[in-house]
C-alpha cells in the first residue's frame, strides 16, 4: 500500500486500525461513503462487503496515493471533492467518516457530517457515530495548547474527568460551544489548565479511548488559580468544531 509519512503513522497505530477494522467488517453493506478516504484503507475493508464505495478525498496529492491502493476494487468510486459541498448520485446505508481529532475542533468532522446528513438513509449508520468529551483540571507549566503525546510537559491532575458534551453524529451538532462547567477540585495546589480528552464511539456499544492518532487529550493553558482540596471552580471554556485550535479559549475562576 503507498502511503505518505502521516499515513504511516495513522497505520502505526494498531488499536485505532483494530477497533475501525472490527466495526467496518461488522456493519458494512449496500452503498457506503467513506468520507475523507486518505489511503482508503478503510474503503478496502468496506468493499468486499459492500455494493458500492463512495470514497471522498478532497487533497489531490492524497486522492492519487488512494486511487493506486483501490484501483483492483471494481465497486470503488475516487471523488476528489471537498465532502461538504459533494452530490452524491444515491443515499447511504453506512457512512465512514473518521476526521477525528479532540474535541472535533480542528478537523472537518462537524462541518462534513451536518452537510451529509441529507443523503444518509433513515435506518442508516455512521462510523464512528459520537463522543463524548471529557475535561479535567490540571497544575501543568504550559504557555501553549498541546497533545498529551510523546514528549509532554508533566502536569498533575487536579480533579476528576468530568463529561461536558455528548454528540451524536446522527443529529445536526451546533459548532459552536460555549460551556460554564463546574469542576470540584481533589487536591491542594494550583489549577493553571485543562486536560480535554475524547472518547470516540464507534458504534452506542463500542467505546475507543484516545490512541496516539486518534483523539490524543488536550492541554490547554488558563489563568492560575490557588485551590484547596474540596473547593468548586467554574470552566469557562468556548471553541468552534471544525474551526481550528485557535477558536479555543479556556478560563478558570473560583465559585462565588
Amino acid at each position: 500500500m503507498k502511503i505518505t509519512s502521516y499515513q504511516q503513522n495513522l497505520l502505526s497505530d494498531i488499536e485505532r486500525l483494530t477497533a475501525f477494522y472490527e466495526v467496518i467488517t461488522e456493519k458494512s453493506k449496500g452503498i457506503i461513503y467513506d468520507l475523507g478516504t486518505g489511503s482508503g484503507v478503510l474503503s478496502s475493508w468496506a468493499a468486499p462487503l459492500s455494493r458500492f464505495v463512495y470514497a471522498v478525498e478532497k487533497d489531490p496529492f492524497t486522492a492519487q496515493i488512494a486511487q493506486k491502493n483501490l484501483r483492483l476494487f471494481k465497486n470503488v468510486s475516487l471523488m476528489v471533492s471537498d465532502a461538504k459541498t459533494i452530490f452524491f448520485p444515491e443515499k447511504a446505508d453506512i457512512i465512514i467518516c473518521e476526521m477525528m481529532d479532540t474535541a472535533l475542533i480542528d478537523e472537518d468532522q462537524v462541518p462534513v457530517l451536518n452537510s451529509v446528513q441529507k443523503y444518509l438513509k433513515k435506518d442508516g449508520d455512521i462510523i464512528p457515530c459520537g463522543v463524548f468529551n471529557g475535561v479535567e483540571a490540571v497544575d501543568a507549566n504550559i504557555a501553549h495548547l498541546c497533545y498529551h503525546e510523546g514528549v509532554t510537559p508533566q502536569h498533575q491532575l487536579m480533579s476528576k474527568l468530568i463529561i461536558y458534551d455528548k454528540i451524536d453524529f446522527k443529529k445536526y451538532i451546533n459548532p459552536k460551544i460555549h460551556y460554564s462547567i463546574p469542576i470540584p477540585i481533589n487536591n491542594k495546589g494550583t489549577v493553571s489548565g485543562v486536560k480535554i480528552t475524547t472518547f470516540t464511539l464507534l458504534t452506542p456499544n463500542f467505546i475507543c479511548g484516545p490512541t496516539p492518532m486518534l483523539n490524543p487529550p488536550l492541554l490547554v493553558p488558563t489563568n492560575k488559580l490557588d485551590v484547596e482540596k474540596g473547593d468548586e471552580i467554574i470552566l469557562k471554556l468556548k471553541y468552534s468544531m471544525g474551526g481550528g485550535l485557535d477558536t479555543l479559549r479556556a478560563s478558570i475562576e473560583p465559585v462565588s
